[in-house]
């Protein structure tokens, strides 16, 4: 099931929902001012990284996955 995120075209609000059919129509209201001429928006996601720079290897650690010694 997907989530898609909504933008109100009436008083701007964005908020997520949880779409059960990806095929259907579905009917989208806004939980703030309730109105129903809402606009999918392009969302994005966010990831974490177990790389070098995620472990602050650009403070002089070293950059290589290699074991040492």
């Amino acid at each position: 099931m997907p989530i898609y995120e909504y933008r109100c075209q009436e008083c701007g609000a964005t908020f997520d929902k949880l779409v059960r059919s990806m095929n259907g129509e579905h009917e989208v209201e806004c939980p703030k001012c309730g109105s129903e001429h809402c606009q999918k928006a392009f969302s994005l996601f966010g990831t974490t990284s177990s790389g070098a720079r995620a472990s602050g290897a650009g403070a002089g650690a070293s950059a290589s996955c290699a074991p040492s010694g």
